[in-house]
């Protein structure tokens, strides 16, 4: 398995609309859901600090996820560009197999 992370500062008055974004039924979800390979994604809230976030990106491998990307594109980036109004940083932690 292809383990995606994110990490993601929030900006306080918009958590609710994150959460809606990334959360298991949001729009970064559904745009995943189309891809073969594609196997769930998981949001995680900081308990600490509640505008803290990560997100988990599962897929069966990483060549799964390189070949839906052209595919979506232009999606992806509107995705992307929506998330980054409500978002004071955002950062990939980085890519890992099981």
């Amino acid at each position: 398995m292809h383990h995606i992370l994110w990490e993601y500062e929030v900006r306080a008055d918009r958590v609710t609309e994150f959460e809606a974004l990334y959360g298991p039924d949001g729009a970064w979800c559904a745009l995943f859901r189309g891809a073969e390979g594609y196997r769930g994604t998981e949001l995680y809230r900081d308990t600490a600090r509640p505008a803290h976030f990560v997100t988990i990106d599962h897929w069966t491998s990483s060549s799964a996820f390189q070949e839906f990307l052209p595919t979506v594109r232009e999606a992806y980036h509107r995705l992307d560009e929506e998330g980054a109004s409500l978002t004071l940083r955002e950062q990939r932690l980085g890519a890992f197999e099981d």
